[in-house]
């Protein structure tokens, strides 16, 4: 990993290489030996497609194993072997038919709001995707307008890889409730992907100006600032980033 020196000879890390090292402590702190989790890193680093960040995919350890997830896939970068998360799989197999048997029922029934059908929509989506995008669609018949629901929507749509449908979503949520901070952060995720990274980064200020503890958007904002040479900026939200982590795992104990 190639540093730059500064005159005063002081170290500038790069954004890329502060996620470099974000991530390898956070493993070494879970008892993953160094030499496995250089090996895995530099490894992870050429396995990514081109433009795609480290910050974009989540690095953990499982037991001395160093594996990352992106987009529903989970891998061991060190083998490039597919790994299976057996317990939600194996839940989501065993589950998946009473969901869409539940969905069909409350629906006949008809004694549902769109917020019920929110709700049953969000408590499906870890076990049948299928069956919650169902019961959002039903959310938003009956609420054309329910911000929540749009925003969920236009996420499974954008984790499906259409990209262009989920950013119709979040700009409806956003139509519905201006100061929608998820709305805003997913738009700034939608458009970052797309590569509009000047529409993101905005997406992103405005998700902060309606959350300003809405710490993934520090982070993505970071990013950017940092690949358009906006040192200062990088610094000041990847500071409010790493604040408010420290204080989320101070909350949980």
């Amino acid at each position: 990993m190639d540093v730059e020196r500064r005159p005063d000879g002081s170290l500038r890390f790069s954004f890329p290489q502060i996620v470099l090292l974000r991530a390898a402590e956070g493993l070494r702190q879970r008892g993953v030996p160094a030499r496995r989790i250089g090996r895995a890193l530099r490894r992870l680093s050429r396995q990514l497609p081109a433009g795609r960040p480290l910050s974009a995919v989540h690095i953990e350890a499982r037991g001395d194993e160093v594996l990352v997830r992106d987009s529903g896939t989970v891998w061991a970068p060190e083998t490039e072997q597919v790994a299976f998360d057996f317990s939600v799989g194996e839940l989501a197999s065993r589950v998946a038919p009473f969901a869409a048997r539940v969905a069909e029922e409350r629906q006949a029934a008809g004694d549902m709001d769109a917020d019920d059908w929110y709700d049953l929509g969000f408590d499906l989506e870890a076990v049948a995707v299928d069956e919650a995008h169902r019961a959002y669609r039903e959310a938003l018949r009956l609420d054309p307008g329910h911000p929540d629901a749009l925003v969920n929507v236009g996420r499974l749509l954008h984790e499906a890889g259409r990209v262009d449908e989920a950013e119709g979503r979040y700009r409806a949520a956003l139509e519905a409730d201006p100061e929608h901070p998820l709305a805003h952060f997913n738009l700034g995720v939608a458009l970052d992907d797309a590569g509009r990274v000047d529409e993101a980064a905005e997406a992103y200020r405005r998700a902060l100006v309606c959350d300003p503890r809405l710490s993934s958007a520090h982070f993505n904002l970071a990013r950017l600032l940092e690949a358009s040479g906006d040192f200062q900026g990088t610094v000041r939200h990847l500071a409010a980033y790493k604040t408010l982590r420290d204080d989320d795992q101070r909350a949980r104990g």
